[in-house]
């Protein structure tokens, strides 16, 4: 079954991630703030460096990808941002306050992610972890290929 949810996108999104943070007992900082505006800024996942750039030429100062990886970090456990294993970046998640597996759909040659829910699919995954005697914590599906933008027809 695929899951149905409601996206946020602009103000709603900082709105929402905002106070998803703060229901988990984390403070809603001006650097928070400022990392998540960048990375839900990006139409492609971000590295921490292209976070930290981005964050650095709107503030006018060095931000340490350090630190930038430290709040994404937090902003993953939050349920705010969603790791692109494969890639080493990060995706803002357009519905924090709801708790779910992901699928990524990356293509190969633009480098566009796509985010699907299928908890049908993530829950057979984690069912065949179980058979095993494996207590699966979060699984992380990512399928590689091409986009329709760039597949020829």
């Amino acid at each position: 079954m695929v899951h149905v949810h409601h996206s946020h996108a602009g103000k709603s999104l900082s709105s929402a991630a905002r106070a998803t943070m703060e229901r988990s007992g984390e403070q809603w900082t001006a650097m928070r703030s400022a990392i998540f505006e960048a990375l839900a800024g990006f139409d492609k996942p971000a590295s921490a460096y292209d976070i930290a750039d981005q964050v650095s030429k709107s503030q006018g100062r060095r931000v340490a990808a350090n630190s930038v990886y430290r709040i994404l970090d937090l902003f993953v456990g939050a349920n705010l941002a969603r790791r692109v294993e494969s890639a080493n970046a990060y995706v803002a998640n357009e519905h924090p306050d709801c708790l779910h597996d992901c699928i990524f759909l990356i293509c190969d040659t633009c480098g566009q992610t796509t985010h699907l829910d299928d908890d049908s699919l993530s829950q057979g995954v984690r069912d065949a972890a179980r058979r095993t005697g494996f207590a699966p914590q979060r699984p992380v599906i990512e399928v590689r290929g091409r986009c329709g933008d760039c597949e020829p027809n």
